[in-house]
């Protein structure tokens, strides 16, 4: 049995320091059983939080990150095609990886909080699934043009004529990550670009529904359905009893029995159980979402109680 692989997933913009980052992602490299250490790429708070001291940009804290680690992989749930130009943003996600020595995996989506556009003069088209599309082919055509060759793109939001296309990644090919739960476009989106497809913070119902359209749609495009990662990202809220769970539970706002129906939560056995119905579900990666950064013993009880069952 394939064994399931762990990353962190972290939301900075309620509330994170980029040195309060960066202890939690040598954590994730020091525990040893999580493979990543993912964030979101957002500027403004959500929910009822202040978002204190205040937004820190996503590619940014990779790049310091990728000095300052050596293992573990880093990426984004999802980079907002809204907030950079596409070819800046090809030469930024390259130059990170450089930075790391070939460990950035490069997550894409439309973009959808308006009020963080708003907030910081973003614009926000309605229309935003046609620039992911153009983006998602301008940046890995920019990275897969042969050396000493151009590239030129004609779209209906970019355009592109006889750009070097540099510079180039460490790695060959960086992994492209699509998701959501649109029911036709996303899956051709996926099928075209994606290696891997995630569903975030939903049920396992409409999961098994989504991998099995972007199943099919892999399929028609000529492409084997099984060369793509389908993962999940899942809030985690685990303790090492029941107490400990409910305290967790309330640190983040959160009732214990709708994280335990709808994330990651319980005791190790709990969590260790569930896991294995994601498993069964067709999940083969699991973002845990971390939502309180301050809390190491959180990543530490995963790694010594719940990564070892996982065979």
């Amino acid at each position: 049995m394939t064994r399931m692989d762990l990353r962190i997933f972290t939301e900075p913009q309620q509330g994170a320091t980029y040195d309060t980052l960066l202890t939690v992602a040598k954590a994730t490299e020091d525990l040893g059983c999580f493979s990543a250490f993912f964030r979101s790429d957002h500027y403004l708070h959500m929910g009822d939080v202040t978002g204190e001291p205040g937004p820190t940009d996503a590619w940014i804290t990779l790049a310091g990150l990728a000095r300052e680690t050596k293992r573990i992989r880093l990426g984004t749930l999802m980079t907002a095609a809204t907030f950079r130009l596409p070819g800046v943003l090809a030469i930024q996600v390259a130059q990170v990886d450089r930075m790391s020595g070939g460990r950035v995996e490069f997550g894409l989506g439309a973009g959808w909080y308006d009020a963080e556009h708003t907030a910081y003069g973003i614009p926000f088209p309605k229309a935003r699934f046609g620039l992911l599309e153009e983006q998602l082919a301008v940046i890995t055509g920019l990275w897969e043009t042969p050396e000493g060759e151009t590239f030129d793109f004609k779209g209906t939001h970019y355009r592109l004529t006889d750009s070097p296309a540099r510079p180039k990644p460490a790695q060959a090919h960086i992994p492209v990550l699509v998701g959501g739960h649109g029911a036709k476009r996303t899956p051709a989106l996926a099928a075209r670009y994606a290696d891997e497809f995630n569903m975030p913070f939903s049920s396992m119902d409409d999961t098994k529904k989504q991998f099995a359209r972007v199943r099919e749609a892999v399929a028609e495009a000529g492409r084997d359905p099984g060369d793509l990662v389908y993962s999940n990202a899942l809030v985690a809220c685990i303790g090492k009893d029941d107490a400990e769970v409910a305290r967790r539970a309330a640190a983040i706002g959160r009732e214990v029995d709708e994280l335990k129906a709808n994330g990651i939560a319980g005791t190790p056995a709990e969590v260790v159980e569930r896991i294995g119905q994601w498993r069964e579900a067709g999940t083969e990666r699991i973002y845990l979402q971390i939502l309180d950064l301050g809390d190491l013993d959180h990543l530490e009880l995963v790694a010594s109680a719940v990564a070892p069952q996982l065979g």
